[in-house]
């Protein structure tokens, strides 16, 4: 133990005045045993048991019993089937334009001195701080039939534009709202990469291109994988997306919402079917990704940074054109739907006019309480999160054991999992007594806990990980009791991971509504079921004032979240 470490103890406040006594009064039972079981329960109860109901309900009716009807309806009809493959085929496409377009962005970002760079950041966060479905709306009104776009290039040039609608609507919207996801998942592993390691590959003649699919790409390999399977699983459970943009082309998650919530009824048994379905299918991807990264398990030691070069002549002026564009087009649809909440609307016919009406439409449609509602349950979400995954990331790297994994790994499980299945399972097993929560904001805010804690959890037990036992060990020799020593000591060493996972669950968070579409009501409704509703009911104008909203709640969070890590660029879970 070094002598600083203990002075500086010491001045904090802790003596050494209970020394040998700490042992001696052992207790017979470890306080982190308790929390973990705790914790454990508390899995078993909100995410366990509505597993096990979705999975009764879809093998068990009361009119036949135990049966395999509901699979034996999927999979007797293409239209159901085929559900399948638009899910995997537009999810693979979104996964391999994302790599394509974020990996050069980071790698343009992270070794070079690009100008405005912070600038690029933020509008990076702000592409992913928004639903899908916004974006979706927003290129409709853009490049749709009768989109801003599509009219001025045939009263220009007298050309039709293409269908912007199914595989192709989809794609193009998942792709530049994922995409930052990449990039900001890669700003971290390349930073991590040893500087001596490029010299070296630079005196053996590998260099530019080559050097960057061989050695790069190579040494962050665990993390583009890691990055591949979020936007994978991201784009593979967004329902809003192609409930919008996707006309006949549809998915899964658009499948279950009408088996769950179609217009000819509620169909339990066949939606909690499906959903089944999609759990088995998304674990085997996961699986799939897990086995790829064990064939990349290695270490990095960073001891020599990166050292940012400028960017000069022809490559530096494409580096900045190609981050920018790619920025730009990114952006333009969050930029064109603030435009368009201040113009009127002659019923889905926007005017030339420019006034506060669709705010005052909106204030009528429940505005003000969607606003307060998001706040409030994004916040109270996060601290359910923040709370949980500090926990768990102490459990599985100071009191390592078989109830502690057992806790973290059944915390992941929801990251597999689209929203739809979890809005259900929960509706499903807390729809009657003795837990009655449908219909109020606690099964919200436990819905989004949920789901979202993975990112939470993963970013604080991989800075966890990196924090000496020194500290604590010298805290509680001086006299502090193990729960003081990890409020004081330990906590505030993993600040950086539990703000940069947390800002990631925010995000998605803010932005969810896979899951809570199924969960809400006017009490409880929120920005983002506010504004899927009005592009449903075809009050263009109106949701365009409920997503204004939203983004301008997303930045001011974005704000909080920069002035808390003081500017800090690096993000990685």
């Amino acid at each position: 133990m070094a002598v600083s470490t203990k002075r500086l103890l010491t001045a904090v406040g802790w003596k050494n005045t209970r020394g040998g006594d700490n042992m001696r009064s052992r207790k017979k039972y470890d306080m982190w045993n308790w929390i973990a079981v705790a914790l454990l329960l508390l899995f078993l109860l909100f995410f366990i048991y509505p597993c096990v109901r979705l999975m009764w309900e879809a093998f068990y009716t009361q009119k036949d019993g135990f049966t395999i009807k509901a699979f034996v309806k999927f999979f007797s009809k293409s239209y159901y089937t085929k559900t399948i493959g638009n899910s995997f085929k537009v999810s693979g496409a979104v996964m391999l334009i994302c790599l394509v377009l974020g990996i050069p962005f980071s790698y343009f970002f992270t070794f070079y001195e690009l100008k405005g760079r912070r600038f690029l950041f933020i509008m990076a966060l702000l592409c992913t701080m928004s639903a899908p479905f916004i974006g979706a709306y927003s290129w409709i009104m853009l490049l749709g039939r009768n989109g801003v776009i599509t009219q001025f290039v045939k009263r220009a040039v007298g050309i039709k534009m293409g269908n912007i609608y199914g595989f192709n609507g989809i794609l193009l919207v998942q792709a530049l709202k994922l995409f930052p996801l990449v990039m900001i998942y890669m700003n971290g592993a390349f930073q991590d990469i040893d500087n001596s390691l490029m010299e070296a590959s630079a005196n053996l003649g590998c260099s530019g291109v080559k050097r960057f699919f061989k050695i790069v790409m190579g040494l962050t390999m665990p993390t583009i994988l890691a990055a591949a399977l979020i936007v994978f699983m991201r784009a593979f459970a967004d329902f809003g997306t192609p409930a919008i943009i996707g006309e006949g082309y549809k998915t899964f998650p658009v499948l279950i919402y009408y088996s769950f919530l179609g217009d000819a009824g509620s169909d339990y048994n066949f939606a909690s079917a499906v959903s089944v379905l999609a759990i088995v299918l998304t674990g085997v991807i996961f699986l799939l990704q897990k086995l790829a990264t064990s064939y990349f398990k290695f270490t990095i030691n960073s001891l020599h940074p990166i050292q940012k070069k400028k960017p000069t002549g022809i490559s530096g002026l494409l580096m900045h054109l190609y981050c920018y564009i790619l920025i730009a087009i990114a952006i333009l649809p969050q930029i064109y739907i603030i435009v368009d909440s201040f113009r009127d609307y002659k019923g889905q016919v926007p005017q030339s006019t420019y006034s506060m009406s669709n705010y005052r439409n909106a204030v009528r449609k429940l505005l003000p309480r969607a606003t307060k509602n998001s706040i409030v349950i994004s916040f109270l979400a996060l601290a359910v999160i923040i709370i949980v995954a500090v926990l768990i990331a102490y459990l599985v790297v100071r009191r390592s054991s078989a109830l502690s994994h057992t806790v973290d790994t059944i915390s992941m499980l929801p990251y597999i999992m689209p929203g739809a299945v979890i809005g259900i399972s929960l509706i499903i097993s807390f729809n009657n007594k003795p837990f009655v929560l449908t219909g109020t904001m606690a099964i919200m805010v436990i819905s989004m806990a949920i789901r979202r804690m993975p990112y939470t959890s993963r970013s604080a037990t991989a800075t966890m990980m990196q924090i000496p036992m020194s500290t604590e060990e010298a805290a509680i020799s001086l006299g502090a009791g193990k729960l003081k020593t990890f409020i004081i000591i330990t906590i505030p060493q993993m600040a950086s991971g539990i703000i940069s996972g947390a800002i990631l669950s925010f995000v998605s968070i803010v932005t969810e509504v896979s899951s809570t579409i199924f969960l809400f009501n006017n009490r409880t409704i929120t920005l983002t079921i506010g504004t899927y509703q009005a592009i449903s009911l075809g009050s263009y104008g109106t949701a365009s004032a409920f997503a204004t909203v939203t983004t301008l709640v997303t930045i001011v969070c974005l704000v909080v979240y920069l002035i808390c890590t003081r500017g800090s660029e690096r993000m990685s879970v």
